[in-house]
This record gives structure tokens, C-alpha cells and sequence, in this order.
């Protein structure tokens, strides 16, 4: 009896091994398409509190400041808060010549790098936040304030009106938009499938 009772164990073991492979197998893609979304929307975080709290400084401090994003070759992500030194807005000549001095300690974002940065996915432009009949254009440029790549904010809470585009590369992506009269920054998810944005 005993080895009819080993012969039943084994096969049951093996179906039971095959199931949870085939359900690990079906489970996994969903799960990395979760993971990506969400280090999509951790890192549009960071760039959103990077945002505040140069809002903040330029409040508190009485000051015209720019925040400047700088991308490593390995895809890391870090960027300074820089102070306007001439009364002519912060500016990357001013920046490199050091006119706009650094205004706080150059800050890394951590969910930036392997898997995400700032940019597009690839196919279909998607729909423009601020003009949904229309779609995206200038898909080389994902740091979009005005004709500059510096979010500006004034001590009135003003700012620069702008967006940042972050992406993993493959589906997801992420906006943070700066609105001109209330300096605030808002993240908004988009839904390739329904082209929206929410």
C-alpha cells in the first residue's frame, strides 16, 4: 500500500507544480506592468515635492528661484534650486556662469534611472493635457516651460507655466503640470487605452 500512496503524492505534486507555474505565468505581466506604473507615479511624485518645495522657498525667502533638472548619463536624475542673481529670471547662461547662484544643495531623485525617466512612450502621441482634441508634439522635449527647460517660481506664487513628462519607456506615463497663476503642481496619470488624462 505504501508505494501506491508514494505514486499518488508524486502525481499530485506535479499537477500542483504545474498550476502555480501557469498561474505565475499568467500573474507576472500584470504585475510588472504594476510595478512600472507605479515607480512612473513615485517618480512624478518626487518631481511634484521637488517643485513645492521651490515654491516654498521662493515665498519664504522673498526670492525669484528656478529649478533646473539634470539627467546623468546612467539615467540618474538630480536637480538644483538656483536664485535669480540679475533681476532677469533664472536662466541656464546665468546658471553655467554662476550669476544665478545655487540657492539649496543639489538633490538626487531616487525613482529615476533604470526603468524610468523623463521622456515618452513609444507609438501613438498622446493627447495634450491642456488641449485634449489635440495630440502631443515635440516628443524630443519633455521639459516643457516655455521655451526653457527651468520651472521658475516668484515670491508671490507665481511661476512659470509648465509641464514635466516622465515615462518608463514602454506604456506608462505621468505629467506634472505647474499652473501659472497659483504656482501649483498637479500630477496627472495618462490612460493610453481611452487617450485621457486623469
Amino acid at each position: 500500500m505504501r508505494g501506491a500512496d508514494n505514486g499518488y503524492q508524486l502525481v499530485e505534486l506535479i499537477v500542483t507544480v504545474a498550476v502555480a507555474a501557469t498561474l505565475i505565468g499568467i500573474a507576472t505581466p500584470p504585475l510588472a506592468s504594476a510595478a512600472a506604473g507605479l515607480e512612473v507615479r513615485l517618480a512624478a511624485g518626487e518631481v511634484q515635492s521637488a517643485l513645492r518645495l521651490a515654491r516654498a522657498f521662493a515665498i519664504a525667502h522673498d526670492v525669484h528661484v528656478g529649478v533646473k533638472l539634470r539627467t546623468a548619463p546612467g539615467g540618474a536624475v538630480s536637480w538644483g534650486l538656483y536664485r535669480d542673481g540679475d533681476a532677469d529670471g533664472v536662466r541656464t547662461d546665468d546658471i553655467d556662469s554662476g550669476v544665478d547662484p545655487l540657492a539649496a544643495p543639489v538633490r538626487a531623485l531616487a525613482h529615476f534611472g533604470r526603468r524610468v525617466r523623463f521622456g515618452f512612450p513609444p507609438g501613438t502621441p498622446p493627447r495634450d493635457p491642456a488641449d485634449p482634441r489635440r495630440r502631443l508634439d515635440r516628443l524630443d522635449d519633455p521639459i516643457r516651460f516655455n521655451r526653457s527647460d527651468i520651472a521658475s517660481f516668484g515670491p508671490l506664487s507665481g511661476s512659470t507655466p509648465g509641464s514635466i513628462y516622465v515615462t518608463d519607456g514602454a506604456r506608462h506615463l505621468a505629467v506634472v503640470r505647474v499652473a501659472s497663476a497659483t504656482a501649483r503642481a498637479r500630477i496627472l496619470r495618462y490612460d493610453p487605452g481611452r487617450e485621457l488624462w486623469r
